[in-house]
């Protein structure tokens, strides 16, 4: 039978409220530490902007150690806890979480000016911290499953552009040719790539009438081709959601197929999904 969280000792207590999201602890810690992380990045992002770094230079230099001091709390508390701390150390999320405040404390042995370029790319490397969000995507499986699924119908289309854009390209390249900027046919395959997409740079464009009018004809159809791949990534999207709560089998009986809103098994009235109280128990006893 479990016990209560506070009945442990406290390492197997930091161990779950650190490593699981079963409990209102665990999930408190990890509120926080989203929001710690999110401001860290801003911080980072706020520094490499010239203005606002050369007026509130110190201030971010401050706000930057406080976040890397207790990134550093967060990794020791995580080393100390784990059951097998060098499993954790040396795991994925392992070396994130390392990764998120070495190099403050790389920065710190590296003070000649020669080096100064060095200490700030190091620096930059804070930016891993947004990897610390990795765990909280437990959804992106879905998108995983939807771009395997669309993998072939992804690359046919992919294949139909490509050839779209060399046509395209080609014939803007005989009909406009140097004078008008397209000195060559990869550079008017350039033009095609960049106006079929919609995007329009302005950097070459047409100056004939009949390159206008092809030029009319590639923006329309990249208007009337953008839409393809969403659609289909976005049914096998649908599909994969679909399919991956249909085929929720029941831990009592062991029945696979349940519609989409089921709750109860609908052969023998079980529970499909069980209360957070019990996966703690679960891990508890373990």
């Amino acid at each position: 039978m479990g016990r209560n969280l506070n009945e442990l000792p406290l390492r197997e207590r930091l161990y779950v409220v650190i490593f699981f999201t079963d409990t209102d602890a665990g999930k408190r810690f990890d509120t926080w530490l989203l929001a710690t992380i999110l401001a860290s990045l801003l911080v980072v992002m706020l520094d490499s902007v010239a203005s606002i770094a050369e007026r509130h230079g110190t201030l971010l230099a401050g706000l930057e150690w406080i976040f890397t001091t207790l990134f550093a709390i967060e990794y020791a508390l995580r080393v100390y806890s784990h059951p097998e701390p060098r499993r954790y150390i040396f795991s994925f999320y392992g070396m994130i979480d390392l990764l998120a405040v070495l190099p403050a404390f790389i920065a710190l042995l590296v003070p000649d000016a020669q080096y100064l370029l060095a200490v700030r790319i190091i620096r930059m490397l804070r930016i891993f911290r947004v990897l610390k969000l990795a765990p909280y995507l437990s959804q992106a499986n879905f998108l995983m499953v939807a771009l395997r699924a669309s993998r072939q119908k992804i690359t046919v289309f992919l294949l139909s552009v490509s050839t779209l854009t060399i046509v395209f390209g080609t014939l803007m390249y005989v009909i406009e040719g140097p004078d008008s900027g397209f000195t060559s046919i990869p550079m008017s395959i350039y033009w095609a790539v960049v106006t079929l997409t919609t995007v329009g740079f302005g950097d070459i464009v047409p100056h004939t009438p009949l390159g206008k009018a092809l030029a009319t004809l590639v923006m329309i159809t990249g208007y009337s081709i953008i839409a393809v791949p969403t659609g289909i990534f976005t049914a096998e999207l649908a599909n994969a959601m679909r399919q991956d709560v249909l085929e929720h089998p029941c831990p009592r009986c062991d029945k696979r197929l349940h519609e989409s809103n089921a709750a109860f098994c609908s052969r023998c009235g079980s529970s499909l999904f069980p209360s957070p109280s019990k996966v703690a128990e679960t891990e508890l006893d373990q």
